[in-house]
C-alpha cells in the first residue's frame, strides 16, 4: 500500500512542479514540444561510435535543469525504474562487436563497448528530455500543443484522461489493498489466490467510477474535446527559446565541436 501511496504522491508532486512560476514553465507549450522532439531526433541520429559528439548534446538538458531550477538528483530518483531498463538496450553489443576501435593508454576499447555506451547515453538523454517537458509543462498544455499540430482529437483526449485519472485508479487500488490487509492481519502482500477476486473488484469499481466521472463531464458541458490550457499570445521568448536551441543543437550535430575544443588544449 505504501508503494501505491508513493506513486500517487509522485504524480501529484510532478503535476505541481509543472505548474511552477519559472521561466521555462511560462513558455508556450508548442515550442517546448517541438524542441523536445527535435532534440530527441538529433540525439538518436548520431552514429554508434560518435560518443564524444553525443556527449555535447547534454548541454540542453543541463541548461534546462539550471534555468528551470530543477533538481537533477530528484529527476534520477523519479526515473530510477525507467533508466536501467532503457540502458540495457545495447548490453549485448560487446559480445557481437569485438573489433578494437579506440585505444586509451594501453587499454583497447572494442566497437561493441563503445556502441553500448553510446546507446546508453542516447537513452538517458532522451528520457531526461521527456522528463523535462513533463516537469515544466502541465498535461493540459501538452495536449493543447498536440491539437495545434492537428493530431486527432481522440488521441489527445485519451492521453489527457489517462494522465489525469490514473490517480483515481491508484486510489481504488489503495483502498482495496488496505481492506485486504485489514482482513488478513500479519500477512505480507496479497495471496495469489486472492488476486483474481481483487482484480475483478478493482475492475468493477473502476467502471462505476468511470461512469460517474463521465456523467459529471457531460453535466459540465463536455462535447468530446477539452478546452484545456491557457490561450496566451506568443511572446518573443516563446519563439527565441526553441529557435536558438534548435540552431545550437544542429550546430553540435553537424560540426566537430569536441575536436575543436580538444585542439584548443593541445
Amino acid at each position: 500500500m505504501s508503494k501505491i501511496s508513493d506513486a500517487i504522491s509522485e504524480i501529484q508532486s510532478l503535476e505541481a512542479l509543472s505548474r511552477g512560476p519559472g521561466f521555462v514553465n511560462r513558455l508556450h507549450p508548442l515550442g517546448k514540444l517541438l524542441l523536445t522532439v527535435f532534440f530527441i531526433a538529433v540525439t538518436v541520429s548520431f552514429p554508434k561510435y560518435s560518443l564524444p559528439g553525443l556527449i555535447t548534446m547534454a548541454v540542453y538538458p543541463a541548461a534546462v535543469f539550471l534555468v528551470a531550477d530543477l533538481s537533477f538528483g530528484e529527476a534520477l530518483r523519479r526515473l530510477r525504474v525507467v533508466l536501467p531498463l532503457v540502458c540495457v538496450v545495447g548490453i549485448l553489443n560487446p559480445f557481437f562487436d569485438r573489433t578494437p576501435v579506440l585505444t586509451i593508454g594501453t587499454l583497447a576499447v572494442s566497437g561493441g563497448v563503445l556502441s553500448m555506451v553510446t546507446l546508453m547515453v542516447k537513452a538517458v538523454l532522451t528520457v531526461l528530455a521527456g522528463y523535462l517537458l513533463i516537469a515544466t509543462t502541465p498535461i493540459e498544455e501538452i495536449c493543447r500543443a498536440l491539437r495545434l499540430l492537428h493530431l486527432p482529437k481522440v488521441f489527445t483526449v485519451v492521453v489527457l484522461l489517462i494522465y489525469r485519472y490514473v490517480t483515481v485508479l491508484l486510489a481504488e487500488a489503495r483502498r482495496i489493498t488496505q481492506a485486504y490487509s485489514l482482513r488478513a492481519p500479519g500477512q505480507k502482500g496479497v495471496a495469489w489466490k486472492a488476486w483474481g477476486p481483487l482484480l475483478g473488484q478493482m475492475l468493477l469499481r473502476s467502471m462505476d467510477r468511470a461512469e460517474g466521472v463521465y456523467d459529471a463531464m457531460l453535466l459540465r458541458g463536455f462535447t468530446g474535446e477539452f478546452a484545456a490550457g491557457r490561450e496566451a499570445k506568443l511572446r518573443p521568448a516563446d519563439i527565441l527559446w526553441p529557435v536558438v536551441w534548435m540552431l545550437i543543437l544542429l550546430a553540435l550535430r553537424l560540426f566537430p565541436v569536441t575536436s575543436w575544443i580538444g585542439n584548443l588544449f593541445v
